[in-house]
């Protein structure tokens, strides 16, 4: 959906259900639009819940509605199915919105920014409990006049057992020829808050080192913007690779001796945790983070990587040298990470502090 398709095995139509690891999961249709140009996304998010609210009618029995952002009609469709149904109503919060969109610039009326802003207090005010991924969001949603009581903190972490230390010389390296190359890579979204063109002025500054490659796998609006600016450098030192399957990502990081993680730099960035920091600390490899605030925190406390200043390629390419230089440094860090996770962030332990919290709501 993000880029505009539908996948293989799907079809856009009002209701298509599914049994996943023994969960019903109803489908409902969607305006079709790739993750660009703020008016398609924007009916592609209305059709979504216009059409989710219609799935009421398939559900005959629930006790509990959680909804999620980021983008806040999802909530708005949340809240009025549980007024409807008379049930408990979560708002999970996993982006701010719609201060991210501002601070990408991808929004500039001022009357729209209200009235998002308007829809995000309503469903702040009217949620029985709201679930946040880190402390500086719950302190963000306090300031707003929430109280700090019904706000829970539940930080992402990683699948200890898909995301773990593999063989680095895989079919990823074979595939790419990568075989004696030191792999830099980016795996996620290739959007407007990533900053991914200071990658590309590293990429130019090394073209000289051969054995030095870059991987940007993942889509995202500025994809095909960063694909052409490649063309037009003549960097072949940098690879872009399609969107994978999650059961792949970690082949991708297995194959890589640094991995990055990049933001632009704005003081809302400062709040958030790319979830993508427990997956790599979960692969015992290297971080490169060019996010400050609480992500910077997490790096920094459990020494799983190094920090640069977001959107400075002359930092980020003299960290990437240090540990190019120094393996000993990188397979430490690595090892850092891999320890930390599993001590703090594990899946199935958080996993376990949200039913609670859930559980909580269906007896207060």
């Amino acid at each position: 959906m993000p880029d505009g398709i539908i996948y293989e095995g799907y079809k856009n139509r009002f209701f298509q259900q599914e049994k996943m690891n023994g969960i019903r999961v109803i489908r409902v249709w969607t305006y079709i639009a790739a993750n660009k140009g703020f008016l398609k996304r924007t009916l592609n998010y209305l059709s979504f819940m216009i059409s989710s609210l219609f799935g009421i009618f398939l559900i005959k029995k629930a006790d509990l509605v959680i909804a999620t952002s980021p983008q806040f009609f999802c909530g708005v469709a949340g809240f009025i199915f549980s007024k409807l149904k008379k049930l408990p109503f979560i708002l999970e919060v996993r982006d701010i919105w719609p201060e991210s969109i501002i601070a990408t610039e991808a929004l500039k009326s001022r009357r729209l920014i209200k009235i998002f802003e308007y829809i995000e207090l309503f469903l702040y005010r009217h949620s029985k409990k709201i679930v946040v991924v880190t402390k500086s969001f719950k302190k963000i949603i306090s300031h707003k006049g929430i109280q700090r009581d019904k706000i829970f903190i539940v930080k992402n972490g990683a699948d200890l057992t898909l995301f773990c230390p593999q063989d680095r010389e895989n079919e990823v390296r074979k595939k790419f020829n990568l075989h004696g190359k030191f792999v830099i890579s980016y795996v996620g979204t290739i959007g407007m808050a990533h900053a991914l063109n200071q990658v590309l002025y590293v990429a130019k500054d090394l073209y000289e080192r051969k054995d030095i490659i870059f991987l940007i796998v993942g889509s995202g609006a500025e994809r095909d913007i960063l694909i052409r600016k490649k063309e037009n450098k003549q960097l072949d030192n940098v690879i872009f690779i399609e969107k994978q399957f999650r059961h792949l990502i970690p082949s991708f990081y297995a194959a890589s001796d640094i991995c990055l993680i990049t933001l632009k730099n704005t003081s809302l960035f400062k709040t958030v945790i790319p979830s993508k920091i427990f997956e790599i600390m979960a692969m015992a490899k290297p971080i490169i983070l060019g996010v400050d605030g609480e992500a910077r925190e997490i790096v920094e406390k459990s020494k799983s990587g190094l920090y640069v200043e977001p959107e400075n390629h002359i930092e980020l390419k003299k960290a990437i040298l240090r540990l190019y230089n120094n393996p000993e440094i990188a397979q430490n860090l690595g090892r850092n990470g891999r320890r930390f996770v599993e001590k703090y962030f594990n899946r199935d332990n958080l996993a376990n502090d949200y039913l609670e919290i859930l559980a909580q709501s269906l007896n207060s």
